[in-house]
């Protein structure tokens, strides 16, 4: 799959995009930003909805006990920054005042992973999928692109209950179509295959698509799914894939520790053990650097997820 020959979008724009449509569905949603309206797109909310826009500053504990609050009123609110405030920064309140009330707050973390780029590790989100699907209660989105960011967007307004959507800064491949079916809790499988299957989130379902190029051209059949809600998780998919095919990869923009594919290990190991093989990041902060550069580094890219791939068929037949 040949990234130059599509059309490059942040998914942080299909949340913005989202946001415009669900204020001009529903006068209950409103939108708060700590400080970084223009970077998390609220700005486009704000620019057509000015009387629902709260701009909370840089006080994100503050931000989210307000939209505790909202929510108390009947409102819908979405809270807004990058991922490494939302999840470090403010977790007691989103765990006691949001999730252990089972409010209905939509927290969007942007800025997620090492996409991030040049803002080095200090901004660049690694553990909040970890953080954000151990707290009871909590659904975990992570969207693909910006056509299926929307789509979680305006889906997550309909949930009762507090809702974590992951967003990218970064501009990635527009790989879903308008017409998809996006269901919360329900993966989907992109390409059919028995000799491996290759589960993978958010900008990693591109990276996975150009794997399984790799692989078919080795012989190696691989069935792709884009899990992109890691909580709840998709058990029938994952157990069928398990079953059918004996092995499986997880491809994570993420520390490999109590994330994406940890979710899919505790799944597989309970219900039917095959040989499961992590990409992601390995136990370590992020640095600075280019998008590419850094997947190149911490070993993230395509040829990495078909390596794994090779090794979990190998181990399955060992």
């Amino acid at each position: 799959m040949s990234k130059e020959k599509m059309e490059m979008v942040p998914t942080r724009d299909g949340f913005g995009k989202g946001l415009v449509e669900l204020g001009g569905q529903d006068k209950d949603v409103v939108v708060l930003s700590a400080d970084l309206t223009d970077s998390t797109r609220a700005n486009w909310f704000k620019k057509e909805f000015p009387d629902r826009f709260f701009g909370m500053g840089v006080a994100e504990q503050d931000m989210f006990s307000t939209a505790a609050g909202f929510a108390l009123m009947g409102k819908v609110p979405f809270a807004c920054t990058f991922g490494v405030f939302a999840s470090g920064r403010a977790w007691d309140q989103i765990r006691v005042s949001i999730a252990y009330m089972h409010l209905n707050v939509k927290i969007v973390g942007t800025h997620g992973g090492i996409s991030v780029g040049p803002d080095g590790a200090t901004h660049q989100a690694l553990e909040e999928i970890a953080l954000m699907r151990i707290i009871p209660s909590m659904t975990v989105i992570v969207p693909a692109d910006a056509v299926e960011a929307k789509k979680a967007t305006i889906a997550a307004a309909k949930i009762k209950g507090p809702v974590y959507i992951r967003l990218g800064r970064a501009p990635v491949p527009v790989i879903t179509r308008q017409e998809d079916v996006f269901e919360v809790g329900r993966a989907n499988v992109l390409r059919e295959g028995e000799d491996v299957a290759i589960f993978a989130c958010g900008q990693m379902v591109c990276e996975a698509l150009t794997a399984c190029d790799i692989l078919e051209k080795e012989g190696v059949k691989a069935r792709l799914i884009n899990l992109h809600t890691p909580k709840p998780i998709d058990k029938e998919t994952v157990l069928k894939a398990a079953k059918e095919t004996g092995a499986i990869v997880t491809a994570e923009e993420h520390t490999v520790m109590g994330g994406f594919g940890s979710a899919i290990a505790e799944v597989v190991a309970g219900d039917s053990p095959v040989p499961v093989k992590m990409v992601g990041v390995k136990d370590r902060f992020g640095l600075s650097g280019e998008p590419d550069e850094l997947f190149a580094y911490f070993g993230i890219k395509a040829k990495d997820i078909a390596a794994a791939a090779r090794e979990a068929i190998k181990m399955k037949k060992e």
